[in-house]
């Protein structure tokens, strides 16, 4: 596996031990219950139930060594202690389309804890990479599946 340090907010860390916390402490003794069930069935070879909470197993450990792999690596920052004028990891950044006038606003974040929804962008995602670095008043041109767009900084804000 990769040694690379995965950066992550204080807020994303601890989301991630928290499900990794439930995916142990719940989802792992619910599947193995299910397992149990399905033994109990019988035969094993045409057993769906059994299958299933198999796969279900598969799937968890999984998660949890991939959440595991990700918090040993994790570079926790603490967004409170940071400043400055310029784009980066952390920064809540508003921006406004050159073209529609529609403000966004987008916290750049680890991979981890990305949700768009949440306006929090990963810091690979394409509006990231164009925002690092710049400052208020300058324009980065993101390149999406809908075509390329400029967007305005207007504001940079840590918290």
């Amino acid at each position: 596996m990769a040694t690379e340090k995965v950066p992550m907010t204080i807020e994303g860390f601890q989301k991630l031990e928290t499900e990794l916390h439930r995916l142990k402490a719940v989802e792992r003794p619910r599947i193995i219950q299910a397992i149990a069930e399905a033994r109990a069935h019988g035969d094993l070879s045409e057993n769906a139930e059994y299958h299933a909470a198999k796969e279900a197993q598969g799937l968890n450990e999984s998660r949890v060594a991939d959440m595991e792999d990700k918090l040993s690596r994790a570079e926790v920052i603490d967004i409170s202690k940071m400043s400055g004028d310029t784009v980066k990891f952390g920064a809540t950044v508003t921006v406004v389309d050159e073209d529609t006038d529609e403000k966004a606003k987008y916290k750049i974040v680890g991979e981890m804890e990305a949700d768009v929804r949440e306006g929090k962008v990963s810091i690979s995602s394409p509006i990231a990479r164009a925002l690092i670095g710049k400052g208020k008043g300058d324009t980065a041109e993101v390149t999406t599946p809908k075509g390329s767009r400029s967007y305005e900084i207007i504001k940079i804000e840590w918290k």
